[in-house]
């Protein structure tokens, strides 16, 4: 990344009129849980935001789509092959790859979906506290126009009652589709 990836990315939030806000965690290793989460266009949101903060997360894409040409594409936009065979399971796999790794954000999308989805995935959860790595939580709401980090979020080990507690913070919030984000 450099120069022109950054203000490509502070550029395109300045242009469509979206304020950011919070910091980007300083701490090499953790959990990036983004909601909400409607539409394939969080995509371009959320690479405009890596750009516009030097970031370089992981997404996890099952194996099968990694054949030529499009390995490449995905490896470059950080995705890491997710073989679900994997002994122990996604969890343990995703634990071994913070291990093998100095500096790893993992960004992950709860609902599992871009349809209306109150069920939200415990992965992420179940992944910070295999591979012992803190939670944050971001956003992108459309209603607002607002970006960013919301900050840490420390599990208690409760897993219930801290996703529950994590979808407080997300109460109000929209996605591009309004109606398709439901907590």
């Amino acid at each position: 990344m450099g120069a022109v990836s950054k203000f490509i990315g502070k550029s395109f939030f300045k242009i469509i009129g979206w304020k950011l806000v919070g910091e980007v965690p300083d701490v090499p290793k953790y959990v990036c849980v983004l909601a909400p989460h409607t539409s394939l266009w969080d995509m371009i949101w959320g690479k405009m935001y890596n750009w516009a903060f030097e970031m370089k997360p992981k997404i996890m894409i099952k194996k099968e789509f990694f054949f030529f040409p499009m390995g490449i594409l995905l490896r470059l936009w950080g995705a890491v092959p997710i073989n679900r065979k994997y002994p122990g399971g996604i969890v343990n796999q995703m634990a071994d790859e913070y291990k093998k790794t100095e500096k790893m954000i993992l960004a992950i999308t709860p609902e599992g979906t871009r349809s209306p989805n109150p069920n939200w995935k415990t992965g992420f959860y179940r992944i910070a506290q295999a591979a012992n790595v803190p939670i944050y939580l971001t956003l992108s709401d459309f209603k607002s126009k607002t970006a960013g980090f919301i900050g840490e979020f420390k599990i208690t080990g409760n897993m219930e009652k801290d996703i529950k507690a994590i979808k407080e913070h997300y109460k109000g919030m929209e996605g591009l589709y309004k109606g398709k984000f439901e907590i």
